[in-house]
């Protein structure tokens, strides 16, 4: 969020407020906002004194309204959830074995994607001066911290993990026919999970409570019991949302990877980081290998 903010800053754009400084809450709100997919949360704050007109965030202490589809959307609904997706997983991308949580960086290509093999904590970009020749390696972090966890996993310098990558990439290329076929698998998988019967039902529930839930408040009756039921809706509805949304990312992701493999048709010479980022989720570290998982959900193992 902010390296977006920076990036709008350095182009001159303005923010709600008319103002040239950007800051991560803004984007924050930009990106949770119901309100671009067409939606609308009631009573977010409500008055606390009629006389000084004075408003506070609401916690609880006054009913809450969400409105589907209350006007036109700028931005299609499951775009909306696939970020919804994302944020919730940034939150803590990993968990190491001691419990400790990892959270989120982008400062390089490899951030959070290598794993050592070992003890299971992330390997960390190092710049090494050793004995006068410096270069640039990955190491666990069990080495570098006091994770209470023993580990003698190798150093990696960076340039053999690029070219453990392009070794990787390369083998899914020359067995690109098997590779193809394991990723109509998944897809045929992904398809097999899909909820769409069960997200129609609790939108034709929801209808019917919403409608309830009206009736009551028009005669003044007690409509606590409905409107506890259209919560707990609400939070399975958006649980569901989130897994078609993350099923949709899959299915994109395994479109992506069978188009490479179609249309690459010669061997990778060179480190690309762009298609490093487009097609790798993870690498474990072992003593012996390398386990790369693409992005598609299938490994390719590279000796060393």
């Amino acid at each position: 969020m902010l390296k977006i903010a920076r990036g709008l800053e350095a182009d001159g754009i303005l923010n709600g407020a008319g103002r040239e400084k950007w800051h991560t809450s803004n984007i924050n709100q930009i990106l949770r906002n119901e309100k671009y997919i067409g939606d609308a949360l009631l009573q977010k704050t409500y008055t606390t004194d009629f006389l000084t007109k004075t408003r506070v965030r609401n916690h609880g202490i006054v009913p809450q309204y969400y409105v589907e589809n209350n006007h036109e959307a700028i931005i299609p609904r499951e775009i909306f959830m696939q970020v919804q997706e994302e944020l919730i997983r940034r939150r803590i991308v990993h968990t190491s074995p001691n419990g400790k949580k990892r959270t989120f960086s982008s400062n390089h290509c490899f951030s959070n994607m290598i794993i050592c093999g070992g003890c299971g904590e992330f390997y960390r970009r190092i710049h090494w001066n050793n004995r006068g020749k410096k270069s640039v390696v990955w190491r666990c972090i069990s080495r570098l911290e006091n994770t209470g966890l023993f580990c003698d996993a190798r150093t990696v310098p960076e340039c053999q993990i690029e070219q453990v990558l392009i070794t990787a990439i390369n083998q899914a290329l020359c067995d690109k026919d098997t590779f193809l076929v394991t990723l109509q698998n998944n897809i045929e998988t992904v398809l097999i999970h899909e909820n769409d019967q069960t997200l129609a039902g609790i939108d034709a529930r929801l209808q019917e409570l919403q409608a309830e839930l009206l009736k009551l408040a028009s005669s003044k009756a007690d409509y606590e019991d409905v409107a506890d039921e259209i919560y707990r809706l609400r939070g399975e509805k958006q649980k569901v949302q989130l897994e078609s949304a993350g099923r949709d990312e899959l299915r994109k992701r395994i479109a992506d990877m069978s188009a490479f493999l179609r249309e690459q048709t010669a061997a990778i010479t060179e480190y690309n980081e762009q298609l490093i980022r487009r097609l790798i989720e993870k690498i474990t570290a072992f003593e012996d290998k390398f386990t790369v998982e693409f992005m598609s959900a299938v490994t390719v193992d590279v000796e060393v």
